[in-house]
């Protein structure tokens, strides 16, 4: 930051952001600043961009290639300290280089860890039930990967699978230690996935095979999904597996894991869960509901989480045990509560006049956009004509020079294009629409319809998400009524009371508690 300050001082430019994204791998395009320095260049915020290095803004050569085609076309210059400027030959072969470096730093790191796994030592992670051991070697430098066993910790990890064998199930035994009060890792809570963990991952306490003194490294890999830049898990075959014993940290006894393996293998191969497996639901992707992730406790503040399928509960009540509200709502009633809120308020004549003044903005931009760029095109073809009328006078006087024949080609295709393009450009939009304030009521009257169909769906879906930071629920203790809190742009937007329209005639009653939020903007569906 510094020195990138001092060059733009040097060169007598005038700063204005700084973009960083600390401790982020530049592997991935998914970086808050970078993703506000993109958009920034939409914008235009500025008109040139300073780096240290092209390594600083992305080492992938696809993610590089494409930030300096935006920024070109945004007319925004990229300079850096170690290259100056910015062309295409910088992008080849710095984005080459960068991702091969990536790729070697990737084999060293796998190089290391192998070695570190082969000596006894951990290559990342603590599991519960051990502690990390602080020494130095002769050198007087840290020794990493060491690990000794916590006999507190490793006492519950036996509880655990003693539990399992005897036939709790793993929420029934997370229930059972957080009323104990029992710590589970880092301190949280204990949920049902903590403990039957993953078969093929060999992760979770009953599948962790350094609880009987082996350590397995290298189950899978990863790689970069090119559509969203995530990471995705990749399971290696076991001749690829770095296995090593360590007898010093075996927890649990054989005959222990045996047991607890058999029954896991019973649990496996069991009908219902071998249906489930057929299935493949994991390639499945739910569906993402109007209030999905958007739902807390407001008892626990924990997250509501589908109860089946057509109700939401506490999570931490469900799973853990940690929390005292263990009804469930319906999720369309949460949902029609809010939709028909929205509605009725959304028709108030000051958001009716906003829409109508967004519209005609809109539509007025779109015509202005049309009549220039129809004015840039009868431009070129003025210029275009001008230069046919230029070089057909030329040879009538006589004029014969090589490649004016390709010359004059070229001059009439794009003539040719320039006059078919004009000819279909359609007619610019009227200034005023008739039944703009009509059709503005049919959308709103229609919210839920456009969540149900498939082609409206998504966009009906994130702007009304957009308005809503949280919904808290909490049961009022009369029957199955709930408290509903609504936090975010709605709640400037919404005002609900108890009974009245909003009483519903199933026994599902909710009165709702409304938190205002900052700035408002309403949501204008299908433009």
């Amino acid at each position: 930051m510094r020195v990138c300050r001092e060059r733009i001082e040097l060169e007598g430019w005038a700063y204005l952001y700084a973009y960083t994204d600390r401790a982020i791998s530049g592997s991935t395009a998914l970086r808050p600043a970078y993703q506000r320095l993109l958009e920034d260049a939409r914008q235009g915020q500025f008109d040139i961009v300073v780096a240290e290095a092209l390594d600083r803004l992305s080492r992938d050569m696809e993610d590089v290639a494409g930030l300096f085609k935006r920024l070109r076309f945004a007319g925004i210059r990229l300079f850096t300290l170690a290259e100056g400027e910015i062309g295409e030959l910088h992008v080849g072969l710095k984005g080459a280089m960068n991702s091969m470096f990536l790729r070697d730093l990737k084999a060293k790191v796998k190089r290391g860890l192998t070695g570190r796994v082969r000596q006894g030592k951990s290559a990342g992670g603590l599991a519960y039930g051990y502690q990390v051991i602080r020494e130095l070697d002769a050198r007087g430098e840290l020794i990493r990967g060491g690990r000794r066993i916590d006999e507190g910790e490793a006492r519950v990890v036996r509880r655990i699978f003693a539990a399992f064998v005897a036939g709790k199930s793993p929420r029934a035994i997370a229930k059972m230690l957080n009323a104990e009060g029992v710590s589970g890792p880092h301190g949280r809570a204990w949920c049902d996935t903590m403990i039957r963990g993953h078969r093929l991952r060999g992760c979770g306490i009953l599948h962790n095979e350094v609880y009987i003194g082996r350590l397995i490294w290298n189950r899978q890999s990863f790689v970069k999904d090119p559509a969203t830049g995530r990471r995705v898990p990749r399971y290696n075959p076991e001749t690829e597996w770095i296995v090593q014993e360590v007898p010093e940290l075996r927890i649990v006894e054989q005959a222990l894991w045996a047991k607890t393996h058999a029954r896991l293998d019973e649990i496996y191969v069991s009908a219902s869960v071998a249906k489930a497996r057929s299935s493949e639901f994991w390639k499945r992707r739910r569906a993402k509901h109007l209030l999905t992730g958007l739902v807390f406790c407001s008892d626990c503040g924990s997250l509501y989480a589908a109860a089946g399928r057509h109700y939401l509960a506490c999570s931490a009540a469900r799973r853990q045990g940690t929390c005292v509200s263990r009804g469930g709502i319906p999720r369309q009633v949460l949902e029609d509560l809010v939709l028909d809120a929205l509605k009725r308020h959304l028709l108030a004549p000051e958001y009716v006049q906003e829409f109508v003044d967004a519209f005609h903005a809109e539509v007025n931009r779109q015509r202005r956009d049309a009549e220039i760029a129809a004015g840039v095109k009868r431009k070129e073809f003025d210029e275009v004509q001008r230069r046919l009328d230029g070089l057909i006078d030329a040879i009538a006087d006589g004029l014969r020079a090589p490649g004016l024949q390709t010359r004059l080609d070229e001059l009439e295709r794009r003539k040719f294009d320039l006059q078919r393009e004009l000819e279909a450009t359609p007619p610019t939009a009227p200034r005023f629409h008739p039944r703009l304030s009509e059709v503005y009521r049919d959308k709103v009257a229609q919210l839920h319809v456009a969540l149900a169909e498939p082609q409206d769906r998504e966009e009906a879906i994130g702007i009304l998400r957009g308005l809503i930071e949280k919904i808290s629920v909490r049961p009022t203790g009369h029957g199955r009524s709930f408290e509903v809190e609504l936090v975010g742009q709605i709640a400037n937007m919404v005002a609900l009371f108890p009974g009245g329209e909003n009483a519903q005639k199933e026994p599902y009653r909710s009165s709702v508690k409304v938190v205002a939020g900052e700035g408002l903007e309403p949501p204008t569906l299908g433009l």
